[in-house]
């Protein structure tokens, strides 16, 4: 993580408790599967990294200041080149509007951050991600921290050694994302 968009020093965080979000503990509200079903947004994958990166590094509200600096970039942007990292991408009428990114190693999927510009698109791209990797036997989706947002799909914190158990098995599971 960098401090600040515009700090050219990056650092490594190990906290003490991880986030994570179980496939079989993931809740979607009833107004959020309607909107999923309504298919308000076109979901894709893969097809503008620049864009969800630079969409996740804007900054907006509560999070006026963002942690994806230039070297950041630069590296997931090498990443996604080397078929490592990944986007779900909402697009409405020609534009993206919302969408997050990740890296993929062995069945963990470590999601790194998310946007929206409409209300719901970032949501709508989580729930498309969960089926995804369930579909394709991922087995952890790391969440790095969880937030109040992230609890109500069902994220919940575990404790190092746990996730480092969990780590292990999935790095030891192949998975095509």
């Amino acid at each position: 993580m960098a401090e600040e968009a515009d700090n050219p020093e990056i650092f490594w965080v190990r906290p003490e408790k991880r986030g994570v979000l179980p496939f079989e503990n993931f809740h979607v509200s009833r107004s959020l599967r309607k909107k999923v079903r309504q298919g308000r947004f076109d979901i894709r994958y893969d097809t503008d990294f620049a864009g969800v990166i630079a969409g996740c590094a804007s900054g907006s509200g509560e999070r006026a200041r963002t942690w994806i600096n230039r070297p950041i970039r630069e590296a997931y942007g090498r990443l996604f080149d080397l078929g490592y990292c990944h986007t779900v991408e909402a697009w409405r009428d020609g534009n993206l509007v919302g969408g997050l990114y990740g890296i993929a190693l062995g069945s963990a999927f470590f999601g790194e951050s998310m946007f929206s510009r409409e209300r719901d698109a970032s949501k709508v791209c989580l729930v498309h991600l969960v089926g995804h990797l369930i579909e394709k036997n991922f087995t952890l989706l790391d969440t790095q921290f969880t937030t109040n947002h992230l609890e109500t799909f069902g994220a919940v914190e575990v404790p190092r050694r746990q996730y480092q158990k969990m780590l292990e098995n999935a790095l030891a599971q192949p998975a095509e994302f």
